[in-house]
């Protein structure tokens, strides 16, 4: 699947008011203008002169006036969205017209294609809020970051919360068979191997397995160990797109994939046992991890019998903010998946509900 591709199926936005409406009787403006709108896998309306009512023009939420168009609509309705499309760059009058509609911008064709197939694209999704994106790595092998990942995914949907859980480690097993849906119907990453550009946010969501509430990106059974980065990058992007709450379970190996995924994070728990030589280990990552993820934080992880150190030590050896120390859940080894009741539960929708404390106050608590 690739973000760029007419062969997506085109959504008829029309009668959901999101349809964006095309006005020109420039021919060759027209036809790339419908091209740009189905590769974005929208069907617009198209007026050719101005607006003969109130409906279209002020209910569109986006117009795309072609240059041509111009002088014609100058005594339409003053309204946002309105974009002014034209093709030679070097026409003065083109701003003086511009302000004359009341356009919010201008835009040259071929240079201005991505940027106009993006917003067609936003506006056709509603795109609102982006999603709170949370990612959990293990700051040494066998930490318990998987579990966390899929309880933190499980919690957020079970409080209503729109979920996407990213399985990011292609080695670690798949979060699939942890969540108990390794037979569950939906697309999986070898899927999005070849996406570049922009990924439809709702096509993608749509086409992912559903498991207790949330949706699942995860490995299939076969050879694929990886995905390109730039693959990496559309997918994570059009997650975010659909708001909510994105969980990526990230593996222990910085490389180009995996930096894509860190880029795209909100804050990253570093789940580490209060052990002095998992503390090293983490040390490591955490460095690795900080040159790219700004808000990187520590999870404790229960260990049986005394601990070593504190929660409060380990995070003070690795100089980063303590999130929180996990409990043992035996709910998880009596079968439910990780964030069902219990002490795991309970401590991952604790972490969300500061999490959207902090989300209002433009931050994360």
């Amino acid at each position: 699947m690739t973000g760029t591709s007419a062969q997506d199926p085109v959504r008829d936005t029309g009668a959901r008011g999101r349809a964006p409406l095309i006005v020109t009787e420039d021919g060759r403006l027209l036809d790339d203008l419908l091209r740009l709108c189905a590769a974005a896998g929208v069907r617009p309306e198209v007026g050719h002169g101005a607006p003969g009512g109130r409906g279209s023009w002020e209910g569109a939420p986006l117009v795309l006036v072609g240059d041509d168009a111009a002088d014609r609509l100058r005594g339409a309705p003053r309204r946002h969205g309105v974009v002014l499309v034209g093709r030679d760059q070097d026409d003065p009058g083109v701003w003086r017209r511009a302000v004359e509609i009341g356009a919010d911008h201008v835009l040259m064709l071929p240079d201005g294609e991505q940027w106009l197939m993006d917003r067609i694209a936003d506006v056709a999704e509603g795109v609102g809020r982006p999603a709170l994106t949370v990612g959990v790595l293990g700051g040494r092998g066998g930490a318990g970051a998987s579990t966390l990942a899929c309880a933190l995914a499980v919690a957020s949907a079970r409080a209503g919360r729109r979920t996407l859980l990213v399985d990011a480690d292609p080695l670690g097993g798949g979060l699939d068979v942890l969540l108990g849906g390794e037979a569950a119907d939906g697309l999986r990453w070898p899927a999005f191997a070849q996406s570049r550009g922009r990924v439809g946010a709702t096509a993608l969501e749509e086409s992912l397995p559903a498991l207790h509430g949330l949706r699942l990106l995860s490995w299939d059974r076969g050879d694929l160990a990886a995905v390109p980065p730039e693959a990496v990058r559309a997918v994570l992007a059009a997650a975010r797109r659909r708001g909510g709450t994105v969980v990526v379970d990230l593996p222990r190996r910085i490389d180009a994939g995996s930096v894509e995924a860190l880029a795209q994070l909100d804050v990253g728990l570093l789940v580490v046992p209060p052990e002095l030589r998992a503390v090293a280990a983490a040390r490591r990552m955490a460095g690795a991890v900080g040159m790219v993820l700004r808000d990187l934080r520590i999870v404790t992880a229960p260990v049986r019998g005394t601990a070593a150190l504190g929660a409060d030590e380990t995070a003070r050896l690795l100089g980063l903010p303590l999130a929180g120390e996990l409990p043992l859940d035996n709910g998880v080894l009596a079968g439910k998946p990780p964030g069902v009741g219990g002490p795991l539960g309970r401590f991952t929708a604790q972490f969300w509900d500061r999490a959207a404390v902090g989300s209002d106050a433009g931050g994360m608590a």
